[in-house]
This record gives C-alpha cells, sequence and structure tokens, in this order.
C-alpha cells in the first residue's frame, strides 16, 4: 500500500516551525519512511515568516518542493493567507485558532482548529505551541504513529534542552487529543 503525506508548516520566525518539521521528519525516518525536509526562513529570522515542507513516502521523493500540498500546519494569520490557497481541495489544515480565527478558513478544505498557544500556555510554556499543532496534525491526517513522534522527540530537540521532553511529549499529546 503507498503511503504519502506532505505538510507545510507555516508561522512566524520564533514559533518552533523548523523544529516542527524536524520532528516530523525524524519521525518518518523512525517509522521507515522515505522524508523530505525544505525549510525556508524570511530575512528577519525572529519575527520574521518561516515555513518548510516536510514530505513522507513509502516510495521515492521526486522533490521536496510542493506547490499544492495536501496538508498545513497554520501557526499565524500571514501564514493562513500565504498558504491557504495553495492548498488542494479537500486538503487538511490544522490552524492555531489562538492567533488564527477559523471563520477565515475556507469551506473547500477540511480544517482541523486547535488554540495551540492556549493549551500550551496551560501547559506551563506557550512556547510548545508548535508541538500541540504537531499532536492535532498527526491525529487529524494519520500520517505517524502517536508513538513514534513521541519516541522521536530527543533526537529533534537539542541535548541542553531534554530537560523539556516530558512537557514537549505532554504539549504532542494535549493536541492529539484536541482533535
Amino acid at each position: 500500500m503507498s503511503v504519502y503525506h506532505d505538510v507545510i508548516i507555516a508561522g512566524f520566525g520564533g514559533q518552533g516551525v523548523m523544529l516542527a518539521g524536524t520532528l516530523l521528519g525524524l519521525a518518518g525516518m523512525h517509522a521507515d519512511l522515505k522524508v523530505t525536509y525544505l525549510p525556508v526562513y524570511g530575512p528577519e529570522i525572529r519575527g520574521g515568516t518561516a515555513n518548510c515542507t516536510v514530505v513522507l513516502s513509502n516510495e521515492d521523493i521526486g522533490t521536496p518542493i510542493i506547490q499544492r500540498p495536501l496538508s498545513t500546519i497554520i501557526l499565524n494569520q500571514p501564514s493562513l493567507d500565504k498558504f491557504q490557497p495553495k492548498l488542494k481541495d479537500n486538503g487538511l489544515q490544522v490552524i492555531n485558532s489562538s492567533l488564527v480565527d477559523p471563520k477565515l478558513a475556507q469551506t473547500r478544505v477540511r480544517t482541523v482548529a486547535v488554540a495551540a498557544n492556549d493549551i500550551a500556555d496551560a501547559l506551563g510554556n506557550q512556547k510548545m505551541a508548535n508541538m500541540v499543532a504537531i499532536g492535532a496534525y498527526i491525529k487529524a491526517s494519520g500520517a505517524l504513529p502517536l508513538d513514534v513522534v513521541l519516541a522521536s522527540l530527543p533526537f529533534a530537540i537539542a541535548s541542553h534542552y531534554h530537560h523539556l521532553l516530558a512537557k514537549n511529549a505532554e504539549a504532542i499529546k494535549a493536541g492529539y487529543e484536541a482533535v
């Protein structure tokens, strides 16, 4: 059976967009899938725009560049404005409803709204909104098993932040359960 998922993750620099993409890519490798990861930084980096594309497949991947994604993870309003029109019809978009009004979602796509900032804040660290969004994405898309993503966390997070692994895992689970 053919497996193929692609996702563009987008937000402001500093929201953990690249970490989220790295985690998905590593989890894909741990799930024995072929993976591409393509980061794109705006000129301002922190506070500017950032996005990355992750492709997961059990077959060879022709290119990491995706013009019409099957799915998106949208962490802020400018990212919704930029990437929602590119999303394929009936595609999946996970939006951070803490910063993006779900009423702006187009009806031609399936939207999963999760209050990622609010959930992360309730867990004690709003910077984990990216992990909440990843949890919501893997549940809504079925792209990867939760246990594989959680087991991949220590490989994605720098060792000097390993004291935050349990909190990040909690954030992923909270996002997963919010869907």
